[in-house]
């Protein structure tokens, strides 16, 4: 478990762990506190589909992951058991942030809301989750 104010290098240390996010899809941590934290992805070909839009599963990839560390910084270990996602527009960026918040962080289970931005400023996605501690 983290501390419920930890470093970046203490959030990084523990999540470098989650190989696929950090080294397949390259999210990097750029904040986080109990129930707040923001992630970043620089885009590349990797990212794309077919048609050359952001895949969803890249998207999902970096709002899971700001997911994952928001909802386990000063919390009981803690997993998803239910995640919904919405995909408003695709990007022209080159980067995306994607920012967790806690809704509400009850005893067993834990709501939380993920938005993902692009460095034009566009709402590119926005991601619901239930929480299990």
């Amino acid at each position: 478990m983290l501390p419920e104010n930890p470093t970046r290098e203490e959030i990084e240390a523990v999540f470098a762990q989650d190989r696929f996010a950090t080294q397949a899809a390259g999210c990097r941590v750029v904040e986080g506190m109990r129930g707040h934290a923001v992630c970043e992805m620089e885009l590349a070909d990797v990212h794309r589909n077919a048609m050359g839009n952001v895949m969803g599963g890249a998207i999902f990839t970096l709002a899971d992951f700001a997911l994952a560390i928001c909802c386990n910084i000063g919390e009981e270990p803690t997993v998803s058991v239910d995640s919904n996602i919405s995909f408003f527009r695709a990007t022209k960026g080159t980067k995306l942030t994607a920012t967790a918040t806690c809704d509400k962080p009850g005893r067993h289970l834990g709501f939380y809301t993920v938005l993902v931005e692009d460095d034009l400023g566009k709402a590119i996605a926005k991601m619901t989750a239930t929480c299990y501690r």
